[in-house]
């Protein structure tokens, strides 16, 4: 099996020295560059293509929640010292497949870098979901959203959203509408296809956006 490759980006070099140490120790992972600044994690990113970003938020220069917004299409796992604030729905909003805090435990962080990797969002719909109930009264004005994207959904996709949002898991989804799981990941991709969406993460916050759930839903 072929080895995780892994940018890490972090203004402080010991931070930097100590991710890699880390990941490095797993004889899965390979750190293929380092950056402390958001131009340097683009210019990185370009010439050694990971498959994973580590990205710190508060940087000198372009912070990560815009290094991660420009990224080309590197999966991002946002580092940050910050608890769940607007910070955390920025990088999110941003493309962010998910974040660790930095103090996590090793296995905590070597896990998360596995299942970004893999495609999966670190952040599962309902924590995501939590996190947003949190600090919906405090987040900035929604990004606008194309209404007409939305209306491409059938009823069953624009459903299959909303119970997403609300926290499901694809087991459970089907439970609700009396579908099989197979059937469920079908809605799930066609949703995220015709919403331009990277991951179920960015289906929690666009549902949000667009008013489709609210932290009053259940």
């Amino acid at each position: 099996m072929s080895r995780i490759r892994i940018l890490i980006v972090d203004d402080q070099p010991l931070m930097r020295a100590g991710f890699r140490s880390v990941l490095e120790a797993t004889g899965q992972m390979e750190v293929v560059g380092e950056a402390s600044s958001g131009e340097e994690a683009l210019e990185q990113a370009r010439r050694r293509d990971p498959d994973v970003v580590l990205m710190d938020v508060r940087m000198p220069g372009m912070d990560g929640i815009e290094a991660t917004r420009r990224m080309p299409r590197q999966k991002v796992l946002i580092l940050t010292t910050f608890g769940l604030d607007e910070y955390i729905i920025e990088a999110l909003r941003a493309g962010a497949s998910g974040f660790l805090l930095k103090d996590a435990p090793v296995e905590e962080l070597v896990g998360a870098v596995r299942a970004v990797a893999a495609g999966d969002a670190q952040l599962s719909p309902a924590v995501t979901k939590r996190l947003l109930d949190q600090v919906a009264r405090r987040l900035p004005a929604p990004v606008n959203r194309d209404a007409d994207a939305l209306a491409q959904l059938t009823e069953r996709e624009r459903e299959v959203l909303r119970l997403l949002a609300v926290g499901m898991s694809n087991a459970e989804i089907g439970e609700a509408l009396v579908v099989s799981e197979p059937t469920v990941k079908t809605h799930v991709s066609n949703v995220l296809a015709k919403l331009g969406l990277r991951d179920r993460v960015q289906a929690v916050i666009y549902a949000y956006e667009t008013g489709l759930v609210t932290p009053a839903d259940p």
